[in-house]
């Protein structure tokens, strides 16, 4: 009886439902949220000027109010990539 009892309980529920709706199993990505120096939320292909001079090694020195334009953002709330530079965000603003 109670092997019968355990085949028809586990035949009456469909577990696949229970399966998908889980949280647990399904992740979530976390939105990033990128900011410049001035605190304002940077977003993907935006443009942003720096706010100092900068010395760069291997490559021309980045001068007050340099534009970079379509900038886009890394994994690190930290730093934007801009062509083949990675630039610092506490360096940068946006217009």
């Amino acid at each position: 009886m109670w092997r019968d009892y355990n085949e028809d309980w586990q035949n009456d529920i469909d577990w696949s439902e229970y399966w998908l709706e889980d949280e647990f199993w399904q992740e979530k990505e976390e939105e990033i949220i990128v900011k410049d120096s001035n605190w304002k939320i940077l977003q993907a292909w935006d443009t942003v000027v720096a706010i100092k001079d900068i010395k760069v090694k291997w490559s021309k020195d980045i001068k007050r109010w340099d534009k970079f334009a379509k900038i886009r953002l890394t994994d690190d709330p930290e730093l934007i990539e801009s062509w083949k530079m990675v630039l610092r965000t506490e360096f940068f603003k946006k217009i």
